[in-house]
């Protein structure tokens, strides 16, 4: 079926720079910081990934949509970028397992595209100048309507925006008879990180952002999942205070990007916006613990501060981009506790980390055996 979407369409920056591209997806008008991912592959997991809550998805790969959208590839029930930008916009799909074309399923989420705009100068121009707001539109052509409009866009420094993506009622994954049993505290949470732990025997209730410690421990959990999701890990305090009291209780605890900064706030460890995030399924970090490198898969827009980390003698780093040397990973000393800026579960990207989910199955399963011996 031939789609008739290409009419024209507009990039706007914060800065005043301009793009003219075409329309794909829905016709319509879309606001969200700006932000560019390196992955090949993996379009649909990237898409739907919590994270990218409030963001405009600039895709490096030169073709988006031509092996169409399936069902079960999704990392939540529905898109969750604000719009997206790309060079190539592919109406048909050649994969036979697919379900739709990413043309249909983008109608369907009200997902706003602009295409055949130059990618490259737009990723050079964000690596320059730094994280920006930005608006895109297939409905409105000029520009002073456009600029304010984007004018009343809120910055990501500031925002909190997993209330808005955390399950509203806690639900369960996993076979109820599994060996040990994990609570995944709800910031954002990509389902490839459920998945991961169902398949390592363990019983998962997932909970809401809001909810308190107490009512967590109704469910008995040997261990905490801290996971990902969007926004600023600055003003969420309330979720500071439930990662202390996890801490105090001496269960093991693993956070998942977001996660990994609300662990570093519990620890007396600031966070701060960067100029330029990492997001992508390529990005080299080195594990300080046993030397090796691995190729991660990441998205975010926030990092913890070095300094900060450094200084605090209970905080072990572990892991270290080596692209920036940033801090990828900590752990805190004489507790089962740890995270990393990273996505380990990947969907999309490498299995390289996927280790750690071992190591934190392999703390939770010492919390149940203490608890049983005592």
């Amino acid at each position: 079926m031939k789609y008739a979407h290409k009419s024209p369409a507009i990039l706007l920056l914060q800065d005043g720079t301009i793009f003219y591209g075409k329309s794909a997806g829905k016709i319509g008008t879309a606001t969200g910081e700006i932000c560019f991912n390196t992955g090949m592959t993996g379009y649909q997991e990237i898409f739907t990934d919590p994270s990218y809550k409030s963001q405009i998805m600039v895709m490096t790969s030169v073709h988006i949509g031509n092996y169409g959208v399936k069902n079960a590839e999704s990392e939540s029930a529905s898109v969750k970028i604000s719009g997206l930008v790309c060079r190539n916009f592919s109406e048909h799909f050649s994969r036979k397992q697919a379900d739709q074309s990413l043309q249909d399923y983008f109608v369907e989420n009200n997902m706003v595209v602009v295409s055949d705009v130059d990618t490259r100068a737009i990723v050079q121009h964000i690596r320059n100048k730094g994280a920006m707001n930005a608006i895109i539109s297939s409905e409105i052509s000029d520009i002073e309507t456009l600029k304010q409009q984007l004018s009343k866009v809120p910055s990501m420094e500031g925002l909190e925006l997993s209330s808005q993506v955390s399950t509203k009622q806690p639900y369960t994954f996993g076979n109820a008879d599994a060996e040990l049993r994990v609570a995944v505290l709800d910031l954002g949470v990509k389902e490839n990180t459920l998945r991961c732990l169902a398949d390592r025997n363990c019983y998962v209730k997932v909970f809401p952002m809001s909810s308190s410690f107490d009512e967590m421990e109704k469910f008995k959990p040997q261990g905490y999942l801290i996971s990902n999701g969007p926004g600023d890990p600055a003003v969420m305090p309330q979720t500071v205070t439930t990662m202390k009291q996890i801490l105090d209780s001496d269960k093991a605890l693993m956070g998942i990007c977001l996660g990994h900064q609300m662990l570093a706030e519990a620890c007396g460890i600031k966070t701060f916006k960067m100029f330029n995030g990492h997001r992508g399924i390529n990005h080299p970090v080195k594990n300080m613990i046993t030397g090796k490198a691995e190729v991660t898969s990441q998205n975010h827009g926030f990092g913890v501060v070095p300094e900060d980390v450094l200084k605090n003698s209970e905080i072990e780093v572990t892991h270290v981009n080596l692209n920036d040397n940033s801090i990828e990973g900590i752990r805190v000393k004489n507790k089962k506790a740890f995270s990393v800026q990273y996505h380990p579960e990947a969907a999309p990207g490498p299995n390289d980390a996927r280790y750690l989910f071992d190591d934190f199955v392999k703390a939770v399963r010492e919390v149940k055996h203490e608890v049983a011996v005592h």
